[in-house]
């Protein structure tokens, strides 16, 4: 399918059957987190899955792609993000597995209902207000910055469209673990399954992996560490089979 590109926009493989995706560098780019997000959720045959903020699609068109899912939704708030998605998703001849909705995450529950899937992801933006410098370009802050959402927004919002019984994926900074288990638990997303990710051995932890089931018992693995890189410029042997090269 011939698809027309944008001024600034082009074509990324993205290393799974043959699928590509429509990006704008000047705007933003899915990074590692995304692609790692979309290795460590699961959803089993028939399940219907929900990314958050989805950007450009990447999270729902990688899990089509590695997972047996039944449909996939992508909400995202961003008109231009949400536009480029849709492309992606004609381009790629996917129609009938995944949607593409314009709408603000805040929102989630009364655009789709209580309890309409069984799955929820999530790579949300995540600084607040007052971590970091923000960037100066809206579309870069927004994905970056708790601009037009927060924590809490994403969590309550996730726990509001999940099935009893369903999974919770998110992808976040390790600094604002705490914050995270509370508001899990406040709004019953039982915390399940945890990974940290370091960008070498003998570094601190950059990026963390969280698995939590709506209404489960308490009962938390934590899983080995991901490792990036064996040596600068050269990802590990897990890496390398995530991104499917």
């Amino acid at each position: 399918m011939t698809i027309e590109l944008k001024e600034n926009e082009r074509l990324d493989e993205l290393q799974r059957n043959g699928y590509r995706i429509i990006q704008n560098p000047k705007k933003f780019c899915f990074g590692m987190d995304a692609v790692l997000l979309s290795g460590f959720a699961g959803a089993g045959r028939g399940t219907k899955v929900l990314d958050m903020g989805t950007g450009t699609g990447i999270i729902p068109i990688l899990m089509e792609a590695k997972t047996e899912a039944e449909h996939l939704t992508g909400l995202e708030i961003q008109e231009e993000s949400a536009d480029m998605a849709r492309r992606s998703v004609c381009l790629n001849n996917l129609q009938d597995k995944i949607a593409i909705v314009q709408g603000d995450i805040r929102e989630a529950g009364t655009l789709f209902g209580a309890a309409s899937f069984d799955v929820v992801t999530c790579n949300p933006p995540y600084m607040a207000g007052h971590h970091g410098l923000r960037n100066p370009e809206e579309p870069k802050a927004i994905a970056r910055h708790e601009v037009l959402c927060t924590l809490e927004d994403v969590v309550s919002q996730a726990a509001k469209v999940l099935k009893p019984g369903g999974n919770f994926y998110m992808v976040h900074r390790p600094f604002r673990l705490v914050e995270i288990m509370v508001a899990l638990r406040e709004y019953r997303l039982e915390p399940k399954r945890m990974r940290l990710v370091y960008p070498f051995a003998d570094k601190e932890p950059n990026m963390i992996l969280i698995e939590a089931n709506r209404g489960g018992r308490p009962q938390l693995t934590v899983e080995k560490p991901l490792i990036i890189y064996k040596e600068p410029g050269v990802y590990m042997p897990e890496i390398y089979d995530i991104y499917g090269y």
